[in-house]
């Protein structure tokens, strides 16, 4: 394939992401990104540059909200790039049944499957490269914090054993299990243990198996750390559809608010170089939360959980996660005319080179017709289905759009019984 034919192929690729609304990292860094605010927010995080300590923008990371088709996962798309391009390794999850918001594990386990390192492809911490950067003083910082925060009991000393053992084994498979338990897959202690003492380092030995319920928040911790001990400057998560944790049950949803807390709070301990981004529907709050809404989580859950001894640890951060959703949503701005205009035009000639058309006319992107909701997504799919037929020289039509939104009404989006599968979440040990 010659380079002229594969530049092609790529802008068709990109033009058939933006028919399905999905864009790819091609088609966003063509049609470019019309969220001032947000973008301008990201870069400060991405520069580090933190925020009043105790406001309501004390946090690491930051939500936005937007109707659909209205540019979420546009945005998304285009904070990715941005984190690569700046040196760190990203990461985006979709909440779904099988990424539920409420189980740590399995977000996390889904972030570290998609992970994105710079420059590289493939696994994430086989891209991390641990063993080249022992030396390093950004890895010496990474392993003096793991040590630390092990002898003061807020991590658990298997991490710092792991490392240990990972820096000196020449086992490929007991390597491979250890890159899978970081990655949140099963690790048996004795195994663990057994190969400490073959090298010697039978005082790494003195750690007990940590509970099932506490590897979660640990691995999320330990990896973050780990990105930076690489070598990088963080690590971006970025989590889309969170609106579908409408769907929950009660406590389903009081457990995914207090999640969506952890997940922005920053760590106490310092910087981890975790920034999370979280997109959400912008109707969300005030349908799903708000008083005045239909499920009125703001009155009805704090109380429901305080009627429940089990769970009313959760109480604080179910309130807190409520009130970042309420309040603390950055909503995304609408394009004006030229912002329409120009994008467009970027499209018509992106179109163009993909499919060697001299004449593709200008789309429409005045108010009425297909863009009556002014939603790019709309225009988007309108105008490349009408390029399409008329370069086939086949009659045009008219495309009819109707308005999208989420009833929130409670289903099985989780298996039957999911309020106690994920009583005790994470992989043996």
């Amino acid at each position: 394939m010659t380079a002229d034919s594969g530049e092609k192929l790529a802008k068709r690729r990109a033009i058939e992401a933006l028919r399905n609304g999905v864009p790819n990292s091609e088609a966003v860094r063509i049609l470019g990104c019309n969220q001032p605010r947000a973008e301008e927010r990201f870069e400060e995080l991405l520069a580090g540059e933190a925020s009043t300590p105790g406001t309501e923008e004390d946090l690491s990371g930051i939500l936005v909200s937007g109707g659909f088709g209205e540019g979420k996962s546009h945005l998304l798309t285009h904070f990715q790039g941005l984190a690569l391009e700046q040196g760190y390794v990203c990461s985006r999850v979709v909440i779904s049944k099988e990424t539920p918001l409420l189980n740590r594990d399995k977000v996390f386990k889904a972030a570290v499957g998609s992970a994105l390192v710079p420059g590289r492809s493939g696994r994430l911490v086989e891209n991390l490269d641990l063993r080249s950067k022992a030396d390093t003083a950004a890895y010496g910082n990474f392993f003096g914090w793991a040590s630390n925060e092990s002898r003061c009991e807020r991590l658990n000393g298997i991490f710092t054993a792991s490392l240990i053992a990972y820096e000196h084994l020449e086992n490929p498979e007991m390597k491979s299990r250890i890159e899978g338990f970081w990655s949140g897959d099963r690790l048996h202690a004795a195994d663990l243990k057994r190969s400490l003492r073959e090298l010697g380092q039978k005082s790494y030995c003195a750690f007990r198996a940590p509970r099932l319920t506490a590897l979660p928040p640990q691995r999320l911790r330990f990896m973050a750390r780990m990105i930076k001990g690489a070598g990088y400057k963080g690590w971006v998560v970025l989590l889309d559809e969170i609106e579908l944790i409408g769907f929950y049950s009660m406590l389903q949803r009081s457990r995914s608010y207090a999640e969506l807390a952890k997940w922005l709070s920053k760590d106490s301990d310092g910087d981890s170089g975790l920034i999370t981004v979280g997109a959400v529907t912008d109707d969300f709050a005030s349908v799903v939360i708000s008083a005045e809404g239909r499920k009125k989580d703001t009155d009805k859950m704090l109380p429901w959980l305080s009627e429940r001894t089990r769970w009313e640890h959760i109480r604080p951060g179910a309130a807190r996660g409520m009130q970042l959703l309420e309040s603390s949503c950055m909503r995304l701005e609408s394009p004006t005319q030229a912002d329409l205009d120009r994008s467009m035009d970027n499209l018509r000639l992106l179109y163009s080179e993909a499919y060697d058309w001299d004449a593709p006319p200008a789309a429409d992107t005045g108010v009425g017709g297909v863009g009556f909701q002014r939603r790019m997504r709309y225009k988007v799919r309108a105008a490349i289905n009408s390029w399409d037929l008329q370069r086939l020289g086949l009659a045009t039509t008219e495309t009819e759009a109707e308005g999208f939104g989420y009833s929130y009404d409670e289903r099985e989006e989780l298996e039957p019984g999911s309020d106690r599968e994920f009583d005790s979440i994470g992989p043996s040990v």
